[in-house]
């Protein structure tokens, strides 16, 4: 995805979707350096699936390595990864991207951009864990 300013940071609906459908595409041809292409390089991730697969206990990891090293480790240990896109929320600086990922789970992911269009923090919530 080719980043774009968001105008006073103000969210709409053409550039979450293009988001959402660009992030999805990503994960799906597994492939991580494009996953990353959507994040600033101090980002923070936070997730229930950081406590089960990174061993990290908050949850959370800061930082594109950190970061790339979780997913590397995810993406490995599920090779048939395929996320299926059910809807695409917005608001001032964020997207919610709900979906059905790994075994069919539902998630729902809320992003927050900074006015370069990139994210620079995100949390994964999962149906169960």
């Amino acid at each position: 995805m080719t980043s774009t300013k968001l105008e006073l940071n103000r969210m709409n609906s053409k550039f979450a979707n293009d988001f959402a459908v660009e992030w999805i595409a990503a994960w799906n041809a597994h492939d991580l350096r494009r996953v990353l292409s959507h994040y600033t390089e101090d980002f923070e991730m936070s997730s229930p699936k950081i406590v089960q697969i990174a061993g990290v206990p908050s949850g959370r990891l800061v930082g594109k390595n950190a970061v790339a090293a979780y997913w590397a480790t995810a993406l490995a240990r599920i090779t048939d990864l395929h996320f299926e896109l059910l809807a695409v929320l917005h608001g001032v600086d964020s997207v919610v991207l709900h979906y059905r990922g790994a075994g069919g789970q539902l998630a729902a992911e809320v992003f927050y951009f900074n006015s370069d269009g990139l994210v620079c923090r995100a949390c994964a919530n999962y149906e169960e864990c």
